[in-house]
């Protein structure tokens, strides 16, 4: 019988054999690497080395873009199959290895039959020509602006924008290839490297310098001005704006060096080649780290109910995670604590020390609060999974300032001159790579030259908040049942 497949294989055409491969398989089935908090993210049996995405963006944010998305990926397995992570699209063909493959839909996944099985260790090229819709993007992914679109991406929105190995665990080279209506700006993460127009249709090529996860990216397309200036070390920072409101945000925008430079006299030099701020004039009810290009909300600088202290201090949390969730990425989303505590720590740092709002006193009453959120979230590093359907729903306060006072509890602890050394050395020893929470607790333990595994297991995992070292007098609330 196999003597017999293989002949007829042979004599196929490439579509035609795909089919027959397809048919002679299990039906397809979403796949997942085993994230307890998304189980169907990411997928097992390849590394994405390097994404190339093309979109042309037709003019209105209600009408699905046109793309092709090529990655070039390293087989870890051997493969018969190969699952990505994909939604919110219609595909029209998919090309292995320059080959034309079978595909079918599982749940969230595209599911790729290539015309010959792949060997472990083996290149793949794979090329999905599809659309990429923004209509109905209520879960994230793209989102749409007064003028265009912009991205949100962050916890599990990637692929439904583009076919992808959605998960932080498996960061890549980004180039994106975007084609609008020459009135419009186009800016992605990562350096220009190319613009050329043709037929009132600009095409504006970036690629990143590092490695990204791809619930990173960015793209915005808009009637937008974009400003420049030099940050420390002649680093090129670029801001994002709507074009009206250039002279109005400039107050804000000028901020940002000097942020920068607070940010590395703590943890050490910025990690990328560039830095800037996305202003987009649409409501998210969030702020994103999108890598070197942060995502924020008009309203958080035109509304005068949001004080100027507050403002910066939310600027300074997203421009921390370039170190903290950007360059050093969660391996799982369970260390998502790594990330937000990160954050919201720096967030608190430099409110204390620029607008004299107290770190010890938010860290006091996060301490206060923190078994009543244990108790309703989980602990900060294993906090219970999303709401159906509502995947942004793990970024709860635990997360932040639960995770935040579990630093400060680190820093009682070891002293603040030990603390200063693991956040250095945390965002230097993985730079550009996926951690996990028990990196962090080694990296803590051989710094402070001592065992610290006690320490993290209990204030990270434990259902009740321990002691704070340091102040006895501290006390957390837990809500009584019902």
């Amino acid at each position: 019988m196999l003597h017999i497949f293989r002949r007829l294989r042979a004599a196929l055409p490439a579509a035609a054999s795909a089919a027959l491969i397809t048919a002679a398989l299990p039906a397809p089935v979403p796949l997942g690497i085993g994230d307890p908090l998304f189980p169907h993210l990411g997928n097992p049996g390849y590394d994405v080395l390097t994404y190339d995405i093309a979109l042309t963006y037709p003019g209105r944010n209600t009408e699905p873009l046109s793309a092709v998305t090529t990655i070039d990926a390293l087989a870890t397995a051997p493969l018969q199959r190969v699952n990505l992570d994909f939604a919110r699209g219609t595909v029209r063909s998919v090309d292995v290895n320059g080959e034309r493959a079978g595909f079918a839909t599982a749940g969230e996944d595209l599911v790729v039959t290539p015309h010959h099985r792949v060997r472990r260790g083996g290149r793949l090229r794979i090329t999905v020509r599809h659309t990429s819709d923004p209509r109905g993007a209520t879960a994230g992914g793209w989102v749409r602006t007064k003028d265009g679109l912009a991205m949100a991406n962050q916890a599990d929105a990637a692929h439904r924008v583009f076919p992808c190995n959605d998960h932080p665990a498996d960061k890549a080279w980004f180039t994106f290839r975007v084609t609008a209506p020459q009135r419009l700006t186009v800016v992605a993460n990562g350096l220009p490297t190319a613009r050329s127009t043709q037929a009132g249709r600009t095409t504006w090529t970036y690629r990143t310098v590092r490695p990204m996860a791809t619930e990173l990216a960015q793209v915005s397309i808009g009637r937008s001005a974009v400003t420049h200036r030099a940050g420390p070390h002649g680093l090129p920072l670029r801001d994002v704006v709507p074009a009206a409101d250039r002279r109005k945000l400039e107050p804000w925008l000028k901020k940002t060096p000097g942020q920068l430079s607070w940010l590395e006299s703590k943890v050490g030099r910025y990690p990328f080649a560039t830095y800037g701020v996305l202003i987009a004039d649409t409501r998210t009810g969030f702020e994103l780290e999108t890598q070197t290009l942060s995502l924020f909300e008009r309203r958080l600088f035109t509304e005068p109910r949001f004080p100027a202290w507050y403002v910066e201090s939310v600027m300074v949390h997203e421009l921390a995670h370039q170190w903290f969730g950007d360059s050093v990425s969660p391996n799982r989303w369970s260390d998502l604590w790594l990330n937000e505590g990160h954050a919201t720590w720096y967030e608190a740092l430099y409110a204390d020390e620029h607008a004299g709002k107290s770190l010890a006193r938010r860290m006091h009453d996060a301490y206060r609060d923190s078994d009543g959120e244990r108790a309703q979230d989980g602990p900060p590093a294993a906090p219970k999974p999303p709401e159906p359907g509502h995947q942004i729903s793990i970024f709860r306060p635990v997360v932040y300032d639960g995770s935040a006072l579990v630093l400060y509890a680190l820093r009682q602890e070891i002293g603040a001159d030990a603390f200063q050394q693991v956040e250095r050395s945390w965002v230097h020893a993985y730079r550009y790579r996926s951690a996990t929470t028990a990196d962090f607790s080694a990296l803590a333990s051989q710094i402070a030259g001592r065992d610290l595994s006690g320490f993290f297991h209990d204030w990270l995992y434990g259902e009740r908040t321990p002691p704070m070292p340091g102040h006895p007098d501290w006390h957390s609330v837990r809500p009584k049942a019902g």
